[in-house]
């Protein structure tokens, strides 16, 4: 059988494959990118529901609008905008999950050779569908609050890269946030240098503690350079996957024509669940609600983490999101350490996978929404006894 050469060296990811271990009974997952169900506002998402069908059943289960329903637009415009994003209705694509503006960016943008710069570490998915797309993700050196511009503008002069791929808030795996200095002389370089940002936000409501930094396309009025990507999986529910873009209409052009192509349209029934949830005013509310979920988790975990690791084991912790990332001393073989934590019932992502060399062998991330804090706490003295084994002291 004869595959097409942009699968060449494509292989599923390395989270999906470890959920198959989490069957086991007794497994303790922290490797996981889920939001808690707990989370989920489901008893007005079945009440929103009977009330569509009843009312507009034919429209939402008809055909729709490539750009999205129009009521969710409107919607998705005032929650933009109330975050300081420069947008116009013309410029919002809805989108099936955010993870699809990634997908459509690189099938806009990428010839075969192409350079991707992003964070290093940075989205494992995201990383698959450059390269999918004969794109060449290239690594931007990072510290603990996100991509550093030196570097970024050295390797924009040496690789002339299409894009730069950034989850500049609560960043996945590491959790930092990109500083609001940063992220202008981001913007900047990319007009230096002809590169068009993408930036990736799933994770930029889950704010626990400090305070907000502008949105890197408010540094871009005009539009020209930053496609901003956001997403309603971390805020009502992933299963509904519903996300969106803002981009200049010569872009959003370009990606409603490789959006037809792939889905259509995003599920009108989602769409509408979504603009109901939203002009009821239900989802302020809901956020600060899913914060504070989230804060006790992370409390849990990062309490956990300094009772039971070695103090060589080193993290930051995040002021948000939900992914605590651990650099453990240089050599350690996190790959044994896996294999030894899932002997012991404890699943988690080795940090290698994140890195488009596939370096930091040294490092892991763990995933706290998932696991009450009772188990967060079984799980990590567990874990932790297994690093002081690999590391010592």
């Amino acid at each position: 059988m004869q595959f097409a050469q942009r699968m060449d060296g494509i292989t599923g990811s390395a989270i999906r494959e470890i959920f198959a271990l989490l069957a086991r009974p007794g497994m303790i997952s922290f490797a996981g990118g889920n939001p808690s169900p707990a989370t989920f506002p489901a008893e007005d998402v079945a009440e929103i529901t009977a009330r569509l069908m009843a009312e507009a059943g034919g429209t939402v289960l008809q055909y729709g609008e490539t750009a999205g329903w129009p009521a969710l637009r409107e919607q998705v415009l005032a929650f933009v905008q109330n975050k300081g994003v420069p947008a116009s209705y013309e410029d919002l694509l809805i989108l099936t999950g955010s993870t699809q503006g990634i997908e459509l960016a690189a099938k806009i943008f990428l010839n075969p050779g192409d350079v991707v710069l992003c964070e290093s570490p940075t989205f494992l998915g995201a990383l698959q569908t450059f390269r999918t797309y004969k794109g060449v993700p290239v690594g931007v050196r990072s510290d603990d609050s996100g991509m550093c511009m030196d570097d970024l503008e050295e390797k924009l002069k040496a690789t002339r890269a299409k894009l730069i791929y950034t989850i500049p808030t609560f960043q996945n795996p590491s959790g930092c946030t990109l500083p609001a200095a940063r992220r202008a002389r981001m913007v900047e370089l990319a007009e230096k240098y002809g590169a068009v940002i993408l930036e990736d936000d799933p994770y930029g409501d889950l704010r626990f503690a400090g305070e907000d930094q502008p949105k890197v396309r408010s540094f871009d009025p005009a539009g020209g350079t930053v496609i901003y990507l956001g997403s309603f999986s971390k805020i009502i529910s992933p299963g509904l996957r519903v996300g969106f873009a803002v981009a200049a209409p010569e872009v959003r052009a370009k990606m409603i024509v490789a959006k037809q192509g792939i889905d259509t349209h995003t599920s009108n029934l989602s769409q509408a669940i979504v603009a109901e949830y939203m002009k009821a005013g239900k989802l302020p509310a809901h956020i600060r609600q899913c914060c504070e979920f989230y804060a006790a988790q992370l409390a849990a975990m990062a309490a956990a983490a300094e009772a039971h690791f070695p103090s060589s084991a080193r993290f930051v912790r995040p002021l948000g999101g939900i992914f605590l990332w651990m650099t453990l001393p240089q050599g350690a073989d996190v790959d044994a350490l896996f294999a030894r934590a899932v002997e012991h019932n404890v699943a988690f992502v080795p940090g290698k996978h994140f890195f488009p060399d596939l370096s930091g062998t040294n490092t892991l991330r763990l995933n706290y929404s998932m696991t009450d804090p009772a188990t967060i706490e079984k799980g990590m003295q567990a874990l932790g006894g297994l690093v002081h084994e690999l590391v010592g002291q």
